[in-house]
């Protein structure tokens, strides 16, 4: 049972790594239950301490992952359209056979979105586009950072409990 916990936690660690770009899979969620399944083992002592600590920074960023990108969007002067338009455009870019889909995508979605709002005003369209995508950027880097520590914390629990565990 030990070995499935661990694997079913490894599993849900990657998916939250993927998550941290691509908005359908969670991102930072998924790695948090990675560790819980990985303390539920027999192997491994419970410690609240990391499992509070790791909870709270998750719903902290999980928040923030929402709110980054729409303050990039408010503060390059765009509206509710550019957010929308950077999801969906970064839905399309990930489906799309394009490189760099996952920058272009957002972008562009930010942009189409934008003139849909104000078509006569293009250059507060592609300032709002820029924003949204920083926004989105930054957001993601964020929350790829912290997938990163939490898989480092997996491993380095795997590691110390490596007898038990195997």
């Amino acid at each position: 049972m030990d070995l499935l916990l661990t694997t079913l936690g490894f599993i849900c660690i990657i998916v939250g790594v993927l998550g941290s770009f691509i908005p359908v899979l969670p991102g930072l969620s998924s790695c948090w239950v990675g560790l819980l399944l990985l303390y539920l083992t027999d192997a491994v002592a419970i410690n609240y301490w990391v499992l509070g600590i790791t909870f709270v920074l998750m719903v902290i960023i999980t928040i923030l992952d929402y709110v980054i990108p729409a303050k990039g969007t408010k503060k390059f002067g765009g509206s509710s359209y550019g957010v929308w338009g950077t999801n969906i455009g970064l839905i399309v870019g990930i489906i799309a056979p394009i490189p760099f889909g996952v920058i272009i995508g957002p972008f562009v979605g930010a942009l189409i979105g934008e003139l849909l709002y104000d078509s006569s005003n293009h250059k507060r369209a592609v300032k709002a586009a820029t924003g949204s995508l920083l926004g989105f950027l930054a957001s993601s880097f964020v929350n790829f950072m912290f997938c990163i520590i939490y898989l480092g914390i997996f491993f380095t629990i795997v590691w110390q409990n490596r007898t038990g565990l195997f």
